[in-house]
């Protein structure tokens, strides 16, 4: 029997997970919470073998729910579903060491047999994203252009980015448009857009 820990922050989807792996005779939800931020206590009291997590959870998002467990829990192991999953999204769910990445609209039998793949320690990822995750661009960004990108998608502005990294006003100007064209974006907060679904930041 497969212990599953399942964490979605909106009540009917959680019961419809819920009862969904439960229709499966091998596996069994020992646990479900509706944030991040009770995700590792549940797993520490309950045991599961996997843990399927939204990564839309608020407070505590799936990614770093998934590296947490990996430090606190590592016998767990973790499926992440997204609600409008992309090629960066699977990159930075194996970076943080999740197992599985899929798509919330995948069937139910589908998902059981994530469920399994990713508890027996195998890799699985729906075929389409791990194609597209294969064939999507390298990251064309220096180190310094990704922390002025990071800075300037929390709000920063070039003044405040150029304080933190301890640049001229002018030269963080010309770091954004370098990342501008580099990233063929309008303007930079489509720059943050492109990196972001490109798994770069």
């Amino acid at each position: 029997m497969i212990g599953i820990l399942v964490a979605e922050h909106l009540p009917l989807v959680r019961r419809g997970l819920v009862a969904s792996l439960e229709c499966e005779a091998d596996l069994k939800v020992v646990a479900d919470v509706g944030s991040g931020e009770d995700i590792i206590p549940s797993a520490l009291e309950h045991g599961p073998d996997t843990a399927v997590i939204n990564l839309d959870l608020p407070g505590v998002d799936g990614f770093t729910a998934a590296l947490q467990l990996h430090e606190s829990a590592p016998e767990c192991r973790v499926l992440l579903l997204s609600r409008a999953p992309n090629p960066g999204q699977v990159r930075r769910a194996f970076a943080v060491h999740a197992l599985g990445f899929m798509s919330l609209n995948v069937g139910p039998e589908q998902l059981a047999e994530g469920v399994r793949q990713v508890a027996a320690g195998r890799r699985t990822v729906d075929s389409e994203l791990a194609v597209a995750a294969l064939e999507s661009a390298e990251n064309p960004l220096t180190r310094r252009e990704l922390d002025v990108l990071r800075l300037a998608a929390q709000g920063a502005r070039s003044n405040e980015i150029a304080d933190q990294l301890f640049l001229s006003v002018g030269t963080v100007r010309n770091h954004l448009s370098r990342i501008m064209c580099k990233t063929h974006a309008r303007n930079r907060l489509d720059a943050v857009r492109i990196a972001g679904d490109s798994g770069w930041l």
